[in-house]
């Protein structure tokens, strides 16, 4: 089985959180590949930058998923694959999602309808850690 390994981000802006929007309606959190020689967190935040336009800061790591996926349809070749997390924060809701990737949205959704609109039990979960960080500054 090959190993992949991604980071990306909950970033926060007020009382919302930013969402991306695939060609195919799932609202997801932005996250890519650590490219070999990156840390994770720089992985992280250059994720967030091309895929949304955001610049963010870094607030803390909030930990890690793991899930399996198959490499092709067509194909018994699976890739596990794990995705380190980190709390975010914009200065701005200025998005330009990235069309060449197929997103075709960006958007800061409020923190109490976040949970209802994120597409993957998996985002949901980190999403939820996130919120009690948020929560615990407010």
């Amino acid at each position: 089985m090959r190993e992949e390994i991604s980071s990306g981000g909950v970033v926060v802006f007020g009382n919302a959180i930013l969402l991306l929007k695939k060609y195919n309606g799932d609202w997801v959190l932005p996250k890519g590949k650590v490219e070999k020689g990156e840390m994770k967190d720089e992985a992280a935040l250059r994720e967030v930058m091309e895929e949304s336009g955001i610049k963010a800061e870094i607030i803390r790591y909030l930990g890690e998923i793991h899930y399996t996926y198959k490499e092709n349809w067509d194909d018994n070749r699976r890739v596990h694959k794990t995705v380190f997390w980190y709390l975010m924060s914009s200065r701005t809701m200025e998005t330009v999602p990235q069309r060449e990737e197929g997103f075709i949205e960006a958007k800061f959704i409020h923190i109490d309808r976040v949970l209802d609109i994120a597409k993957y039990d998996d985002e949901k979960e980190i999403i939820k850690v996130a919120l009690q960080e948020v929560k615990k500054k407010l």
